[in-house]
């Protein structure tokens, strides 16, 4: 049960990490100096996939965009997570 518990903590301290990360770089990039941090790349489907069942439409799709203070927000919560735990 701990193990589960440090897991649900991990995932959680990421999902901070990234989320605050992107947060930070949204706004600091805004600064001409801190542009840097909204530099990223984007991974996934560009365009969704459909699945037309006649009565209803299905539509797939997912991107992930990784930017510079997105992966430091992340190396951060993690850091964080290895203090706590």
């Amino acid at each position: 049960m701990g193990k589960a518990k440090n897991n649900l903590m991990f995932i959680l301290f990421l999902m901070i990490g990234i989320v605050v990360g992107s947060l930070i770089g949204n706004v600091l990039g805004q600064v001409e100096t801190l542009s840097w941090l909204r530099y990223g790349l984007d991974f996934g489907m560009p365009s969704p996939w459909q699945l037309n069942l006649g009565v209803m439409t299905l539509t797939f799709g997912f991107t992930i965009n990784f930017t510079v203070a997105s992966i430091i927000g992340v190396a951060i919560a993690l850091f964080v997570f290895k203090k706590i735990i």
